[in-house]
């Protein structure tokens, strides 16, 4: 019989918020370690905690865009343990009544299916702060700049079967919360990271033993590391061996999952309610009130799409990954094809972003620009062909379209005696071609088609000179 593999994911998304979720140190990443921090966040015996509210007010807009419950009234609680980056000795987090409870996500699949996953819960915490090794020798140093950092954790059901859907959940929700704007999903920096129960199990029996695998800060990571995972387990139960409970970390470079620790569970942790913070309550004013600041969500936006500019999935599906660049892509579309402003958007756009190692937030290509661009191949103004090198010229040297177009004497020729006289040179010499051509072989269409817009210099409308062509070469 085949293993069933069974993946549950429990995301940790840094909220933007300007300060810390209990005091008022700055959240920015990059500062001069230990230069935000204070008595609180370092703490200080006799200091309190103050809950930030924009905190609480990003996990309700989370639970919202889930759908999930939002409970009323929820708890912070002492999860005990002891991490030299962790001064308190516990890290405030919510256990029993978080603010966020059941909701669900629906993500799309690569093989073009649909799957909802269960959300479980999503409750506030502090961060951590960071242990530092590479620049020591023998040593440690500590960075508590991120301690007391605002978390929303978000644990799934363990209703994913295969690395790639536990992918696609953690790109939906990464997309999710970017469009949210409660999390920058920055994952090299640490701001959006997972960690991954997995287990195995025959079809239909209980759940088997999970490892838990810690701090995977990348799609292709979390990949690799259930890949490699659902292989150690399924060898070791084929051999009769047990799978033990517990903590693992995964090595890009060796493509492994190595022991961390044995597996904690909730009683190891010693949970007890906060006594110096007061249970959050929610009024359903609060709640409205941010639902009414939500954006439109991916979904909703990739259907809209669809039905709008008449977009395949697949476009609809990329231009909505994220709202950066769907907005962009609704300013070029205004007034011109919407399946044309895509295919420049998706092609030609995010090929120069991507070879120029530049963010769509600092393209030199304005949206106003790249859609003057697409207006003026609609037109007839410019070939396609044309425009590509009007694009590049844009893009690393700046100007404007029209601009380029008449310095350079780019524009198209439409007149028909034009073309016509130059399609007449070119038949006449070459007329074994011609002749050829006559005799059927039609691929040679081709070869009269390049040598007039190689004389035209590529500005001769392409769909004139073929028409063109075809009439001269059949007359004979």
């Amino acid at each position: 019989m085949d293993w069933e593999v069974v993946i549950g994911l429990e995301v940790h998304a840094q909220l933007n918020t300007a300060t810390k979720i209990f005091c008022g140190c700055p959240t920015a990443f990059g500062a001069e370690p230990n230069s935000h921090t204070c008595p609180v966040c370092l703490a200080m015996p006799g200091t309190l905690p103050v809950l930030n509210a924009a905190a609480v007010d990003k996990a309700i807009a989370l639970g919202l865009a889930i759908g999930a419950e939002l409970n009323r009234h929820s708890i912070f609680a002492r999860k005990n343990y002891f991490y030299p980056d962790l001064p308190k000795g516990y890290q405030i987090s919510q256990y029993e009544l978080p603010v966020v409870g059941k909701g669900t996500l629906t993500v799309q699949l690569p093989d073009g299916g649909e799957k909802v996953v269960g959300v479980t819960r999503a409750h506030l915490e502090e961060d951590a702060g960071k242990s530092l090794h590479e620049a020591f020798i023998g040593q440690s140093g500590i960075d508590l700049n991120r301690a007391g950092t605002p978390l929303l954790e978000i644990v799934s059901e363990p209703d994913m079967r295969s690395p790639a859907e536990a992918v696609a959940y953690l790109k939906k929700l990464h997309t999710l919360v970017r469009y949210l704007d409660i999390c920058d999903g920055n994952m090299q920096e640490g701001s959006f990271r997972c960690d991954a129960n997995v287990s195995l199990r025959r079809p239909d029996a209980p759940y088997g033993t999970r490892a838990e695998i810690k701090n995977l800060n990348s799609f292709r990571f979390l990949e690799k590391a259930i890949e490699y995972e659902i292989v150690r387990q399924r060898d070791i139960l084929e051999s009769g061996g047990r799978i033990v409970q517990e903590t693992r970390l995964y090595d890009a470079n060796r493509d492994e999952t190595r022991s961390m620790r044995g597996k904690e569970e909730a009683n190891d942790y010693r949970y007890f309610p906060d006594p110096d913070l007061l249970p959050l309550v929610l009024d359903e004013a609060r709640i409205e009130r941010v639902r009414a600041t939500l954006p439109e969500l991916p979904d909703a936006k990739r259907i809209r799409f669809m039905r709008q500019y008449a977009l395949p999935v697949y476009d609809a599906g990329v231009l909505t990954a994220g709202r950066t660049l769907a907005d962009y892509y609704e300013q070029v579309a205004v007034g011109v094809d919407g399946k044309l402003a895509a295919n420049w958007v998706m092609g030609d756009l995010l090929g120069a972003l991507n070879k120029a190692g530049v963010e769509l937030e600092d393209c030199p290509v304005s949206a106003g620009k790249l859609r003057l661009l697409v207006q003026r191949i609609e037109d007839q103004t410019i070939s396609g062909k044309i425009a590509k090198d009007i694009f590049e010229e844009l893009f690393h040297r700046g100007g404007e379209v029209d601009a380029i177009i008449d310095s350079r004497g780019l524009r198209q020729i439409t007149d028909v005696a034009a073309i016509s006289a130059m399609v007449d040179a070119i038949v006449t010499a070459h007329p074994q071609q011609a002749a050829d051509f006559r005799a059927g072989k039609d691929k040679l269409l081709g070869f009269f088609v390049g040598q007039v817009m190689k004389a035209s210099q590529g500005k001769a409308n392409p769909d004139q000179v073929n028409a063109i062509l075809l009439e001269r070469l059949q007359k004979g």
